[in-house]
């Protein structure tokens, strides 16, 4: 079976376009917002960890037991178009905070910081391998 592969027009540079790749304020925040997600993230798994009375103890680790998988799962995907990669990073994030709390149900172990030292150290090693291994071509 062969694969027909499509070819996408290519898009000539306007005066738009030169706009927009100027450099300036306000123009590229994705560094930024990548950097506020991983503080956030951090201080809402450290939270956790020491066990805090803070009311932002449960929406940060939350935000950390979701956005620590989705992006090592979203690295993994570089391939996919940006909505594509997004959804499935969600759902791998979703599906492997259940498999970690069914797991530690299993065998009767089950903790906060238990859970959270899982997640933590399977989406290192997950982003530990995307980095690491180099993408064969087909």
């Amino acid at each position: 079976m062969q694969t027909i592969r499509i070819k996408r027009p290519v898009k000539r540079p306007s005066a738009d376009d030169t706009e927009r790749a100027r450099p300036g304020p306000g123009r590229d925040l994705s560094p930024l917002l990548a950097g506020a997600a991983t503080a956030v993230g951090g201080f809402g798994a450290l939270l956790a960890l020491v066990d805090s009375g803070s009311p932002l103890r449960g929406p940060l680790t939350l935000f950390f037991l979701l956005a620590a998988p989705a992006t090592a799962i979203g690295a993994a995907l570089r391939g996919l178009e940006p909505f594509g990669r997004t959804l499935a990073a969600v759902a791998g994030a979703i599906v492997l905070n259940m498999l970690v709390a069914q797991g530690m149900l299993a065998v009767h172990r089950w903790s906060v910081r238990g859970g959270i030292i899982a997640v933590t150290v399977i989406s290192l090693f997950l982003l530990l391998s995307c980095v690491t291994v180099k993408p064969t071509k087909t």
